[in-house]
């Protein structure tokens, strides 16, 4: 007897309570994406076209973001292409009225788009205009945020179009005013859907090499719609991040995108660019040869006024006759002296005799006198002066201080 057949657990209700035992197919959770997405109500979706193309009846295209990257594919009915005025093109800006649907089988996700609109020059004029606003109130646009170029710059980063003549200009005028200037090029698209995420990449790269000495972007003219990648929020967010100086020299003269108010120096031209970016060196050595010629003269006139002042000096009486200064003040040092000579004279000669005084008076008051008039001076043993018989006994020991000499004697006998 045969088993019967397992009967198969039911699946989770929502993705939470999927679990490694009881997981969803891939069948069941891009049907529950669908669901999902089929909920969502049509949108208005502005982007830029890229890869158009025609199958039948309907038109294939990718709808890419300007500012970011990121991408979308849509289809809509080919009369909408063929209502556009002028016919529509890659890199054309576009607003679409859309639903975006999945589609179960390859899991992507994509616009079902019913409507088209263009998006006219005016309305980029006064999208970029409100762009300059908003930039110039956060300070982007300060001139307290900008730096001096170098003034010879190692080494240059170039941001420049895979064909063009901007390269050319930059280099060759460049290299005309200054030989040995070397340049770090980084080749990119300057048109249409890719310019901005590779000239933001470029300028990154460049920032980030300590060799460059300052950066350059250079575009050679075109339309207003050609240069908007250049007054693109995200390359000029990149640009105001730059460290290094960087020189805007987008388009001609009259071409103004918003990346020349954020740069460090605006060029007219990508050949203006060149010629701004390093010194002259002819001029500046013609500049140096003057500076020389300057330094040369204002020290030989130094020389010259020093000679003069100097002659005049020696031709001074006080230098010619030097002794004529002196004679003066020779004669009275000589006076001074002779006076001090006979000041010092008198004085000595006083105080010899005072001296002669004191030592008359030293002489009557010594004991010294009183010896050599033939008295002795008896001490004890003691070495206090006798003046009295009583004060000495038989046999005693004296000192006796004579005139010239001393002499010791034993005590025998006294007589009080």
């Amino acid at each position: 007897m045969s088993e019967p057949p397992a009967v198969s657990e039911p699946l989770p209700e929502t993705a939470g309570e999927t679990t490694p035992e009881r997981p969803w197919p891939v069948r069941h959770l891009t049907q529950k994406v669908k669901e999902y997405v089929d909920r969502m109500p049509p949108v208005w979706v502005e982007g830029q076209v890229l890869n158009l193309r025609r199958w039948k009846h309907l038109a294939f295209l990718t709808l890419r973001d300007v500012e970011a990257d990121a991408s979308m594919s849509a289809t809509l009915p080919f009369t909408e292409v063929e209502a556009v005025a002028g016919g529509l093109a890659d890199g054309a800006r576009v607003i679409v009225h859309a639903k975006p649907t999945w589609w179960t089988k390859s899991g992507s996700l994509q616009l079902d788009a019913r409507e088209l609109r263009t998006v006219g020059l005016g309305e980029l004029l006064a999208r970029i205009e409100a762009l300059r606003e908003r930039l110039a109130a956060e300070g982007l646009f300060d001139d307290s945020r900008k730096v001096l170029l170098p003034f010879v710059p190692g080494l240059v980063g170039l941001v420049c179009a895979n064909q063009g003549d901007a390269e050319h200009d930059v280099v060759v005028n460049a290299r005309e005013r200054w030989p040995s200037v070397r340049f770090e090029i980084r080749r990119v698209t300057v048109q249409g859907a890719n310019c901005v995420p590779e000239t933001t990449a470029a300028i990154r790269e460049l920032d980030a090499d300590p060799a460059v000495d300052v950066i350059v972007v250079a575009r050679g003219g075109g339309s207003l719609e050609d240069l908007l990648p250049f007054s693109s929020e995200a390359l000029i967010r990149a640009a105001a991040e730059c460290v290094t100086p960087l020189v805007s020299a987008i388009g001609h003269e009259k071409d103004s995108p918003l990346l020349d108010l954020v740069a460090d120096l605006r060029a007219s031209t990508p050949t203006d660019a060149g010629k701004r970016i390093v010194p002259d060196a002819v001029a500046e050595g013609r500049a140096v040869v003057r500076v020389a010629d300057a330094l040369r003269a204002a020290i030989e006139a130094r020389l010259d006024r020093e000679a003069a002042t100097l002659i005049s000096y020696l031709t001074r009486p006080v230098l010619v006759h030097p002794d004529r200064l002196v004679e003066p003040l020779a004669e009275e040092v000589a006076r001074h002296g002779a006076a001090l000579r006979r000041a010092c004279g008198a004085l000595v000669r006083a105080t010899e005799t005072h001296l002669a005084g004191l030592a008359a008076n030293l002489r009557s008051l010594s004991p010294q006198s009183t010896l050599d008039r033939g008295y002795a001076v008896v001490r004890a043993a003691s070495g206090a002066v006798v003046r009295e018989a009583g004060d000495l006994g038989v046999g005693e020991r004296v000192a006796i201080r004579l005139a010239r000499g001393a002499a010791e004697a034993a005590i025998t006998a006294t007589t009080p």
